[in-house]
Protein backbone atom coordinates (compact mmCIF):
# COMPACT_ATOMS: atom_id res chain seq x y z
CA UNK A 1 0.00 0.00 0.00
CA UNK A 2 1.05 3.39 -0.63
CA UNK A 3 3.28 5.01 2.25
CA UNK A 4 0.84 8.25 3.23
CA UNK A 5 3.59 9.47 5.74
CA UNK A 6 7.19 11.58 4.88
CA UNK A 7 9.53 9.95 7.18
CA UNK A 8 11.72 12.46 6.36
CA UNK A 9 11.76 16.21 7.93
CA UNK A 10 14.09 17.67 5.19
CA UNK A 11 12.05 15.98 2.45
CA UNK A 12 11.38 18.73 -0.25
CA UNK A 13 7.70 17.03 -0.12
CA UNK A 14 7.39 18.82 3.25
CA UNK A 15 7.98 22.39 2.19
CA UNK A 16 5.52 24.73 1.58
CA UNK A 17 6.30 25.51 -1.88
CA UNK A 18 6.57 22.10 -3.30
CA UNK A 19 2.89 21.90 -1.56
CA UNK A 20 1.74 24.95 -2.99
CA UNK A 21 2.95 23.78 -6.38
CA UNK A 22 1.44 21.07 -6.31
CA UNK A 23 -1.72 22.79 -5.58
CA UNK A 24 -1.36 25.19 -8.92
CA UNK A 25 -0.52 22.22 -10.78
CA UNK A 26 -3.69 20.49 -9.96
CA UNK A 27 -6.15 22.81 -10.05
CA UNK A 28 -4.90 24.45 -13.49
CA UNK A 29 -4.86 20.55 -14.68
CA UNK A 30 -8.21 20.35 -13.53
CA UNK A 31 -10.00 23.54 -15.15
CA UNK A 32 -8.47 22.69 -17.98
CA UNK A 33 -10.22 19.48 -18.21
CA UNK A 34 -13.62 21.46 -17.63
CA UNK A 35 -13.19 24.09 -20.41
CA UNK A 36 -11.39 21.43 -23.14
CA UNK A 37 -12.08 18.13 -21.59
CA UNK A 38 -14.28 15.79 -22.89
CA UNK A 39 -18.32 15.93 -22.63
CA UNK A 40 -19.27 18.78 -21.06
CA UNK A 41 -17.98 18.40 -17.19
CA UNK A 42 -19.20 21.96 -16.73
CA UNK A 43 -23.07 21.39 -17.77
CA UNK A 44 -24.17 21.55 -14.33
CA UNK A 45 -22.59 25.10 -13.44
CA UNK A 46 -23.12 26.49 -17.38
CA UNK A 47 -27.34 24.75 -17.28
CA UNK A 48 -28.27 24.72 -14.54
CA UNK A 49 -26.67 26.49 -11.58
CA UNK A 50 -26.06 29.94 -14.39
CA UNK A 51 -29.92 29.21 -14.52
CA UNK A 52 -30.48 29.52 -11.30
CA UNK A 53 -28.35 32.35 -10.38
CA UNK A 54 -30.27 34.42 -13.13
CA UNK A 55 -33.48 33.69 -12.06
CA UNK A 56 -32.74 34.72 -8.67
CA UNK A 57 -31.20 37.64 -9.61
CA UNK A 58 -34.10 38.90 -12.02
CA UNK A 59 -36.66 37.86 -9.20
CA UNK A 60 -38.57 35.23 -11.89
CA UNK A 61 -37.77 32.36 -9.08
CA UNK A 62 -36.95 32.79 -5.50
CA UNK A 63 -35.55 28.89 -4.92
CA UNK A 64 -36.66 27.74 -1.34
CA UNK A 65 -38.70 31.09 -0.99
CA UNK A 66 -41.52 30.92 -3.79
CA UNK A 67 -40.58 27.60 -5.42
CA UNK A 68 -39.15 24.12 -4.20
CA UNK A 69 -35.34 24.16 -4.09
CA UNK A 70 -33.66 20.44 -4.59
CA UNK A 71 -30.46 21.97 -2.55
CA UNK A 72 -30.49 23.59 1.11
CA UNK A 73 -30.98 27.52 0.80
CA UNK A 74 -27.44 28.04 1.33
CA UNK A 75 -25.96 26.75 -1.53
CA UNK A 76 -27.55 29.68 -3.57
CA UNK A 77 -24.69 31.62 -2.04
CA UNK A 78 -21.95 30.35 -4.70
CA UNK A 79 -24.48 29.92 -7.20
CA UNK A 80 -24.69 33.47 -6.71
CA UNK A 81 -21.30 34.66 -6.18
CA UNK A 82 -20.46 33.12 -9.25
CA UNK A 83 -22.43 35.92 -11.23
CA UNK A 84 -20.36 38.57 -9.86
CA UNK A 85 -18.54 39.22 -13.25
CA UNK A 86 -21.20 38.40 -15.25
CA UNK A 87 -23.08 35.58 -17.23
CA UNK A 88 -20.43 35.16 -20.14
CA UNK A 89 -17.51 34.31 -17.54
CA UNK A 90 -19.87 32.51 -15.24
CA UNK A 91 -18.19 28.83 -15.22
CA UNK A 92 -14.77 30.35 -14.88
CA UNK A 93 -15.64 32.91 -12.09
CA UNK A 94 -17.32 29.31 -10.69
CA UNK A 95 -13.94 27.61 -11.18
CA UNK A 96 -11.90 30.50 -10.08
CA UNK A 97 -14.02 30.50 -6.69
CA UNK A 98 -13.97 26.54 -5.67
CA UNK A 99 -10.33 26.76 -6.22
CA UNK A 100 -10.13 29.90 -3.56
CA UNK A 101 -12.19 27.83 -1.43
CA UNK A 102 -9.96 24.89 -2.06
CA UNK A 103 -6.83 26.64 -1.21
CA UNK A 104 -8.10 28.32 2.05
CA UNK A 105 -8.90 24.52 3.08
CA UNK A 106 -5.28 23.51 2.23
CA UNK A 107 -3.79 26.66 3.80
CA UNK A 108 -5.36 26.02 6.93
CA UNK A 109 -4.56 22.04 6.64
CA UNK A 110 -0.65 23.19 6.14
CA UNK A 111 -0.28 25.64 8.61
CA UNK A 112 3.12 27.68 9.19
CA UNK A 113 4.86 24.58 9.26
CA UNK A 114 3.59 21.07 8.15
CA UNK A 115 4.13 18.24 9.93
CA UNK A 116 4.47 14.77 8.19
CA UNK A 117 1.33 13.45 8.88
CA UNK A 118 -0.80 17.09 6.98
CA UNK A 119 2.09 16.95 4.46
CA UNK A 120 0.93 13.71 3.67
CA UNK A 121 -2.40 14.22 4.27
CA UNK A 122 -1.92 17.30 1.35
CA UNK A 123 -0.44 15.30 -0.80
CA UNK A 124 -3.08 12.55 -1.01
CA UNK A 125 -6.11 14.97 -1.16
CA UNK A 126 -4.00 16.60 -4.12
CA UNK A 127 -4.02 13.22 -5.91
CA UNK A 128 -7.51 12.54 -4.94
CA UNK A 129 -8.48 15.71 -6.68
CA UNK A 130 -7.02 15.00 -9.95
CA UNK A 131 -8.01 11.40 -10.44
CA UNK A 132 -11.44 12.53 -9.53
CA UNK A 133 -11.43 14.69 -12.40
CA UNK A 134 -13.07 17.65 -13.40
CA UNK A 135 -16.03 17.03 -11.25
CA UNK A 136 -14.33 18.10 -8.57
CA UNK A 137 -14.63 21.75 -8.98
CA UNK A 138 -17.77 21.54 -10.99
CA UNK A 139 -20.50 20.78 -8.77
CA UNK A 140 -21.82 22.51 -5.94
CA UNK A 141 -20.50 19.48 -3.81
CA UNK A 142 -17.00 21.19 -4.45
CA UNK A 143 -17.75 23.91 -2.45
CA UNK A 144 -19.32 21.88 0.52
CA UNK A 145 -15.93 19.50 0.48
CA UNK A 146 -13.75 22.33 1.53
CA UNK A 147 -15.55 23.79 4.07
CA UNK A 148 -15.85 21.07 5.46
CA UNK A 149 -12.70 20.43 5.91
CA UNK A 150 -11.94 23.95 7.03
CA UNK A 151 -14.50 23.10 9.75
CA UNK A 152 -12.86 19.90 11.24
CA UNK A 153 -9.34 21.38 11.00
CA UNK A 154 -11.05 24.34 13.44
CA UNK A 155 -12.43 21.87 15.86
CA UNK A 156 -9.55 21.71 18.52
CA UNK A 157 -8.30 25.63 18.58
CA UNK A 158 -12.32 27.04 17.74
CA UNK A 159 -14.66 24.44 18.31
CA UNK A 160 -17.81 26.96 18.23
CA UNK A 161 -16.26 27.85 14.96
CA UNK A 162 -15.56 24.71 13.83
CA UNK A 163 -19.40 23.68 14.71
CA UNK A 164 -20.78 26.43 12.74
CA UNK A 165 -18.68 26.50 9.90
CA UNK A 166 -19.47 22.67 9.36
CA UNK A 167 -23.46 23.66 9.65
CA UNK A 168 -23.08 26.18 7.11
CA UNK A 169 -21.87 23.63 5.04
CA UNK A 170 -24.69 21.58 5.95
CA UNK A 171 -27.14 23.68 4.84
CA UNK A 172 -25.02 24.06 1.32
CA UNK A 173 -25.19 20.43 0.81
CA UNK A 174 -26.59 18.08 3.11
CA UNK A 175 -24.12 15.58 3.47
CA UNK A 176 -21.59 17.36 6.19
CA UNK A 177 -24.54 16.86 8.93
CA UNK A 178 -22.57 12.87 9.12
CA UNK A 179 -19.50 15.14 10.65
CA UNK A 180 -22.40 17.08 13.57
CA UNK A 181 -24.14 13.50 14.09
CA UNK A 182 -20.68 11.51 14.66
CA UNK A 183 -18.96 14.53 16.99
CA UNK A 184 -22.41 14.39 19.12
CA UNK A 185 -22.09 10.25 19.66
CA UNK A 186 -18.23 10.34 19.89
CA UNK A 187 -17.22 13.76 21.66
CA UNK A 188 -17.89 14.64 25.28
CA UNK A 189 -18.35 17.99 24.63
CA UNK A 190 -22.00 17.18 22.05
CA UNK A 191 -23.74 19.99 23.65
CA UNK A 192 -21.53 22.32 22.33
CA UNK A 193 -21.77 21.05 19.06
CA UNK A 194 -25.44 20.50 19.02
CA UNK A 195 -25.97 23.87 20.61
CA UNK A 196 -23.56 25.38 17.95
CA UNK A 197 -25.62 22.99 14.86
CA UNK A 198 -29.11 24.60 16.37
CA UNK A 199 -28.33 27.74 16.70
CA UNK A 200 -26.75 28.62 13.45
CA UNK A 201 -29.64 26.38 11.46
CA UNK A 202 -32.44 28.64 13.67
CA UNK A 203 -30.64 31.74 12.24
CA UNK A 204 -31.16 30.54 8.73
CA UNK A 205 -34.41 29.17 9.12
CA UNK A 206 -35.27 32.92 10.34
CA UNK A 207 -33.69 34.57 8.23
CA UNK A 208 -35.39 33.12 5.15
CA UNK A 209 -38.46 33.77 7.07
CA UNK A 210 -38.09 36.74 6.68
CA UNK A 211 -38.34 36.86 2.96
CA UNK A 212 -41.60 34.59 3.16
CA UNK A 213 -39.73 31.06 2.47
CA UNK A 214 -42.45 29.38 4.92
CA UNK A 215 -42.06 25.01 4.95
CA UNK A 216 -40.08 25.99 1.21
CA UNK A 217 -37.10 26.42 3.40
CA UNK A 218 -36.88 22.38 3.78
CA UNK A 219 -38.08 21.67 0.09
CA UNK A 220 -34.67 19.76 -0.28
CA UNK A 221 -36.15 17.34 2.11
CA UNK A 222 -39.17 16.45 0.10
CA UNK A 223 -37.41 16.82 -3.26
CA UNK A 224 -34.94 13.63 -1.88
CA UNK A 225 -38.02 11.96 -1.62
CA UNK A 226 -39.45 12.43 -4.74
CA UNK A 227 -36.76 11.44 -6.77
CA UNK A 228 -36.46 7.97 -8.93
CA UNK A 229 -33.94 5.61 -8.89
CA UNK A 230 -30.16 7.01 -10.38
CA UNK A 231 -28.37 5.12 -12.62
CA UNK A 232 -25.34 5.25 -10.39
CA UNK A 233 -26.77 4.43 -7.08
CA UNK A 234 -25.43 1.20 -5.74
CA UNK A 235 -28.58 -0.25 -5.50
CA UNK A 236 -29.60 0.30 -9.66
CA UNK A 237 -26.68 -2.15 -10.15
CA UNK A 238 -29.40 -4.97 -10.77
CA UNK A 239 -31.06 -3.15 -13.44
CA UNK A 240 -28.29 -2.06 -15.23
CA UNK A 241 -26.89 -5.40 -15.45
CA UNK A 242 -30.11 -6.54 -16.98
CA UNK A 243 -30.14 -3.84 -19.60
CA UNK A 244 -26.87 -4.91 -20.13
CA UNK A 245 -27.36 -8.61 -20.81
CA UNK A 246 -30.20 -7.81 -22.79
CA UNK A 247 -32.75 -8.63 -20.61
CA UNK A 248 -36.52 -6.89 -22.08
CA UNK A 249 -38.19 -4.63 -19.20
CA UNK A 250 -35.66 -2.11 -18.01
CA UNK A 251 -35.16 1.38 -19.15
CA UNK A 252 -32.37 4.14 -18.46
CA UNK A 253 -34.07 7.82 -18.91
CA UNK A 254 -33.53 11.20 -18.35
CA UNK A 255 -35.58 12.63 -15.43
CA UNK A 256 -36.35 16.15 -17.32
CA UNK A 257 -38.06 17.60 -13.78
CA UNK A 258 -34.67 16.65 -12.13
CA UNK A 259 -32.56 16.31 -14.24
CA UNK A 260 -30.63 13.03 -13.64
CA UNK A 261 -30.43 9.93 -15.78
CA UNK A 262 -32.59 7.23 -13.80
CA UNK A 263 -33.18 3.40 -14.50
CA UNK A 264 -37.11 1.85 -14.16
CA UNK A 265 -37.81 -2.02 -14.72
CA UNK A 266 -39.63 -4.28 -12.47
CA UNK A 267 -39.15 -4.10 -9.51
CA UNK A 268 -37.69 -0.09 -8.99
CA UNK A 269 -41.20 1.31 -7.80
CA UNK A 270 -40.63 -0.67 -4.67
CA UNK A 271 -37.35 0.06 -4.00
CA UNK A 272 -37.77 3.83 -4.51
CA UNK A 273 -40.40 3.53 -1.63
CA UNK A 274 -38.29 1.46 0.33
CA UNK A 275 -34.61 3.37 0.22
CA UNK A 276 -35.30 6.75 1.77
CA UNK A 277 -36.41 4.77 5.32
CA UNK A 278 -33.66 2.00 5.08
CA UNK A 279 -31.18 4.81 4.87
CA UNK A 280 -32.59 6.53 8.06
CA UNK A 281 -32.71 3.13 9.40
CA UNK A 282 -29.39 2.24 8.57
CA UNK A 283 -27.44 5.71 9.70
CA UNK A 284 -29.52 4.99 12.99
CA UNK A 285 -27.80 1.48 13.25
CA UNK A 286 -24.61 3.27 12.74
CA UNK A 287 -25.17 5.64 15.18
CA UNK A 288 -26.10 2.94 18.19
CA UNK A 289 -22.78 1.20 17.27
CA UNK A 290 -20.98 4.83 17.66
CA UNK A 291 -22.47 5.34 21.08
CA UNK A 292 -22.01 1.83 21.92
CA UNK A 293 -18.51 2.09 21.56
CA UNK A 294 -18.09 5.59 22.98
CA UNK A 295 -19.95 4.16 26.12
CA UNK A 296 -17.24 1.10 25.74
CA UNK A 297 -14.69 4.01 26.82
CA UNK A 298 -13.28 4.34 23.16
CA UNK A 299 -11.58 7.82 22.88
CA UNK A 300 -13.30 10.75 20.86
CA UNK A 301 -9.59 10.39 18.24
CA UNK A 302 -9.86 6.86 17.83
CA UNK A 303 -13.66 6.87 17.36
CA UNK A 304 -14.71 9.71 15.07
CA UNK A 305 -13.04 9.00 11.88
CA UNK A 306 -14.05 5.52 11.02
CA UNK A 307 -17.48 7.01 12.43
CA UNK A 308 -17.64 9.84 10.67
CA UNK A 309 -16.49 7.94 7.21
CA UNK A 310 -19.05 5.19 7.84
CA UNK A 311 -21.86 7.99 8.09
CA UNK A 312 -20.84 9.81 4.37
CA UNK A 313 -20.62 5.89 3.83
CA UNK A 314 -24.04 4.94 4.28
CA UNK A 315 -25.46 8.28 2.76
CA UNK A 316 -23.79 7.19 -0.44
CA UNK A 317 -24.08 3.43 -0.51
CA UNK A 318 -27.81 3.54 1.08
CA UNK A 319 -28.98 5.93 -1.22
CA UNK A 320 -31.62 5.61 -4.34
CA UNK A 321 -29.67 8.88 -5.45
CA UNK A 322 -25.95 8.26 -6.86
CA UNK A 323 -23.61 11.00 -9.17
CA UNK A 324 -19.75 11.13 -9.54
CA UNK A 325 -19.62 14.44 -7.30
CA UNK A 326 -20.62 12.00 -4.16
CA UNK A 327 -16.73 11.14 -4.01
CA UNK A 328 -16.11 14.76 -3.05
CA UNK A 329 -17.53 13.79 0.49
CA UNK A 330 -14.92 11.10 0.71
CA UNK A 331 -11.89 13.74 0.94
CA UNK A 332 -12.65 15.29 4.18
CA UNK A 333 -13.01 11.85 6.57
CA UNK A 334 -9.94 10.23 5.09
CA UNK A 335 -8.10 13.59 5.38
CA UNK A 336 -9.19 13.30 8.92
CA UNK A 337 -8.20 9.49 9.11
CA UNK A 338 -4.61 10.36 7.76
CA UNK A 339 -3.70 13.14 10.31
CA UNK A 340 -5.20 11.66 13.64
CA UNK A 341 -4.04 7.32 12.85
CA UNK A 342 -1.95 7.46 9.64
CA UNK A 343 -1.18 3.89 9.44
CA UNK A 344 -4.42 2.86 10.37
CA UNK A 345 -5.79 4.78 7.62
CA UNK A 346 -3.41 4.11 4.46
CA UNK A 347 -5.29 1.24 2.92
CA UNK A 348 -8.51 3.13 3.42
CA UNK A 349 -6.57 6.09 1.63
CA UNK A 350 -5.53 3.87 -1.25
CA UNK A 351 -8.74 2.19 -1.88
CA UNK A 352 -10.58 5.60 -2.04
CA UNK A 353 -7.85 7.12 -4.77
CA UNK A 354 -9.32 4.15 -6.70
CA UNK A 355 -12.39 4.59 -6.41
CA UNK A 356 -11.72 8.00 -7.88
CA UNK A 357 -10.07 7.48 -10.50
CA UNK A 358 -13.00 4.61 -11.54
CA UNK A 359 -15.28 7.16 -11.83
CA UNK A 360 -13.19 9.48 -13.24
CA UNK A 361 -13.31 6.99 -16.09
CA UNK A 362 -17.27 7.13 -16.30
CA UNK A 363 -17.46 10.62 -15.78
CA UNK A 364 -16.87 12.52 -18.38
CA UNK A 365 -15.10 10.43 -20.40
CA UNK A 366 -17.61 7.07 -20.74
CA UNK A 367 -21.04 8.10 -19.25
CA UNK A 368 -22.17 7.46 -22.81
CA UNK A 369 -21.04 3.58 -22.47
CA UNK A 370 -22.99 3.64 -18.92
CA UNK A 371 -26.37 5.51 -20.27
CA UNK A 372 -25.95 2.49 -23.43
CA UNK A 373 -25.08 0.41 -20.26
CA UNK A 374 -21.99 -1.53 -21.80
CA UNK A 375 -20.67 -4.24 -20.30
CA UNK A 376 -17.56 -2.94 -19.57
CA UNK A 377 -18.92 0.58 -18.28
CA UNK A 378 -21.51 -1.25 -16.12
CA UNK A 379 -18.77 -3.51 -14.52
CA UNK A 380 -16.48 -0.08 -13.85
CA UNK A 381 -19.22 1.51 -12.10
CA UNK A 382 -20.16 -1.66 -10.39
CA UNK A 383 -17.00 -1.84 -8.97
CA UNK A 384 -16.23 1.29 -7.94
CA UNK A 385 -19.99 1.14 -5.65
CA UNK A 386 -18.58 -2.12 -4.27
CA UNK A 387 -15.59 -0.59 -2.97
CA UNK A 388 -17.96 2.15 -1.22
CA UNK A 389 -19.75 -1.08 0.65
CA UNK A 390 -16.65 -3.03 1.32
CA UNK A 391 -15.42 0.51 3.07
CA UNK A 392 -18.85 0.73 4.78
CA UNK A 393 -18.29 -2.66 6.15
CA UNK A 394 -14.41 -1.99 6.84
CA UNK A 395 -15.69 1.44 9.15
CA UNK A 396 -18.65 -0.74 10.78
CA UNK A 397 -15.74 -3.25 11.89
CA UNK A 398 -13.75 -0.93 13.28
CA UNK A 399 -16.45 0.63 15.49
CA UNK A 400 -17.89 -2.85 16.40
CA UNK A 401 -14.48 -3.68 17.62
CA UNK A 402 -14.02 0.01 19.53
CA UNK A 403 -17.06 -0.99 21.26
CA UNK A 404 -15.75 -4.63 22.99
CA UNK A 405 -14.74 -4.29 26.41
CA UNK A 406 -11.19 -5.66 25.41
CA UNK A 407 -10.76 -3.59 22.47
CA UNK A 408 -7.21 -1.32 22.69
CA UNK A 409 -7.56 2.08 21.62
CA UNK A 410 -6.48 2.86 18.54
CA UNK A 411 -3.20 5.07 18.32
CA UNK A 412 -3.51 8.19 17.33
CA UNK A 413 -0.51 10.83 15.52
CA UNK A 414 0.03 14.24 16.77
CA UNK A 415 -1.44 15.70 14.01
CA UNK A 416 -1.25 18.79 12.86
CA UNK A 417 1.81 20.60 13.70
CA UNK A 418 1.97 18.52 16.86
CA UNK A 419 -2.09 18.59 17.45
CA UNK A 420 -4.72 16.50 17.70
CA UNK A 421 -6.58 17.36 15.02
CA UNK A 422 -10.67 16.67 17.03
CA UNK A 423 -12.10 18.27 19.70
CA UNK A 424 -9.97 18.51 22.85
CA UNK A 425 -11.71 16.77 25.75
Amino acid sequence: MPQWTVPDSRSPFRRPIALWAGFIVVHAALIALNLSGVGWPLGDVERVYLGWAEGTVSGTSRLAVDTDFVYPILALAPILAALAFGSPVYALTWLGLVTVINGAAFAMLLGRRPGPAAAAAAWWWLVFLLLLGPVGLARIDSVTAPLAIMGLLWLRTRPVAGAVLLTLATWVKVWPVAAIAALAVASTRRWQVIAAFAGTSVAIIGFAQLFGSGLRILSFVTEQTNRGLQIEAPVASWWLWQSAMGLPGTLVYYDQEILTYQVTGAGTDAVIAVMTPLLGITVGVVLLLGWRAHRAGAEVQALFPPLFFALVLTLIVVNKVGSPQFMTWLAAPILVGLITAPRAWRAPAAITLLMAALTHLVYPYFYDGLLATTPVMVFVLTLRNLLELVLLVWMIVRIVRLGSPSAGQTPTHPGVNGHRLILKE
